[in-house]
């Protein structure tokens, strides 16, 4: 294995997996493997890049730092001679973490300074740009991650919102640089590490800007950013010949099919307002499940009588909603309760035969692909930027696409379908 990745949750590991695995145009990526958490065992000897996922973007910090380090030691002793720490490109976290104290903590760990910390996603609409994190032409404070139900993003400035959950001074390496190639940015690199700053944030603003990223890079043995970040490190590999390149064909999964969606973010709203124009949809009654009126069954029910439909479930709401459920019932028990609904939810669906999921929103693709325990998955086509398929292994294998809340094209849900079953 040549490059590991630990991503802090499963939709941004499938998203930089799928980045690794496409490479750059006209070379090829790296043989890419996506886990769903540390493996037990050593990796096939085939694996040139590791992907493991974590579900650590929301748990307390030292919980979040412990997972961490766990997953680089497992990635080390594989022999992964580089490290990205993925997370999200909307840099989704508090003033007490978990981005700062995982990437100081990789940093200590590996006994480095001057690392890349890059989220920017051009592609998705985020940029980077004199430190401060843009989702299209809105500030990320300005976007409506303002009001995301667990992590709020309150502050687009990344170097300030990285000293409170430091306590550090964190460096800069500006557009202008970034555009002056590689050579320059690996020098401002390194002036940031010879004054002792750990994270350095790095503006990026198109692919061009992250692939020069990716290229000053070659030598680090610790990157950290979106999955943006890694469009130009399996490159470094394919041309010093270590890797030798691979596409991302897969032949798919047939049968049965069901949709989960648990983000509330604008786009997967959209999505699922669009979806419901042609195909069966139930809205999960939020309240009910806290009182216990809404049980598993109905939405298995739900769903395994409306099969080849396209039916799917959500608990998406506006922002007004979901503050008024929170407030009523409390922010984690909320979350807590419709992690477990989907989670068990998804197990009984593949129990009963179910082989193509659908699942939107980062916290609940954790809780589902944690309670299905599928281990290793193959990555398979890009459905939309960020999203690949994910086809597990094993005499019968599921065809997964798990969607970060706000990525993917208006008509997502029937298009993921499609391309989970080959077509």
């Amino acid at each position: 294995m040549l490059l590991g990745v630990i991503a802090d949750d499963f939709t941004g590991a499938g998203d930089i997996a799928n980045t690794i695995a496409k490479g750059l145009p006209g070379q090829g990526g790296l043989r890419t493997v996506q886990y769903l958490g540390i493996p037990p065992n050593a990796a096939a000897g085939d694996v040139e890049a590791g992907v493991i996922s974590l579900k650590s973007r929301s748990v307390d910090a030292a919980i979040a730092v412990k997972q961490s380090l766990d997953a680089l030691q497992w990635l080390l002793d594989q022999g992964c001679e580089q490290i990205v720490f993925k997370y999200c490109s909307t840099f989704d976290s508090t003033p007490a973490g978990n981005i700062g104290p995982v990437g100081k903590a990789l940093a200590e760990a590996l006994g480095v300074k001057g690392v890349i910390a890059c989220p920017a996603f051009p592609q998705a609409g985020r940029t980077v740009y004199q430190g401060h994190l843009f989702v299209k032409d809105r500030l990320l404070s300005e976007s409506g991650l303002q009001n995301h139900p667990l992590n709020p993003m309150t502050d687009a400035d990344l170097r300030r919102w990285l000293r409170l959950q430091t306590n550090s001074d964190v460096g800069h390496v500006d557009i202008a640089a970034v555009r002056k190639g590689s050579q320059a940015i690996e020098a401002a690199l390194r002036r940031n590490a010879e004054e002792e700053r750990v994270l350095v944030i790095v503006d990026a603003i198109t692919e061009n800007d992250l692939v020069a990223i990716g290229r000053a890079a070659a030598a680090h043995r610790l990157v950290t950013g979106g999955s943006g970040i890694a469009l130009g490190l399996a490159a470094n590999f394919v041309e010093r010949g270590l890797a030798r390149g691979t596409d991302t064909a897969s032949p798919g999964v047939d049968g049965p099919e069901a949709i989960l969606a648990g983000s509330c973010s604008g786009a997967t709203r959209e999505q699922v307002e669009i979806h419901g124009r042609n195909h069966p949809i139930l809205a999960i009654d939020v309240a009910g499940v806290m009182d216990g009126k809404v049980a598993i069954s109905d939405l298995t029910s739900f769903l395994l009588a409306n099969r080849g439909r396209a039916p799917l479930v959500y608990s998406s709401g506006s922002p007004d909603e979901v503050q008024a459920i929170q407030a009523r019932f409390g922010r984690e028990k909320v979350a807590e309760a419709l992690d477990t609904l989907f989670a068990d939810a998804a197990r009984a669906l593949i129990g009963a035969g179910i082989r193509r999921l659908v699942v939107a929103g980062g916290e609940t693709s954790g809780a589902v692909v944690s309670a299905l325990d599928l281990g290793a998955l193959t990555i398979g086509p890009e459905i939309d930027p960020g999203v690949p398929v994910l086809i597990s292994h094993g005499d019968a294998p599921v065809a997964l696409a798990l969607k970060s809340g706000n990525f993917g094209a208006p008509d997502f849900f029937s298009k993921a379908l499609e391309r989970l079953s080959g077509r």
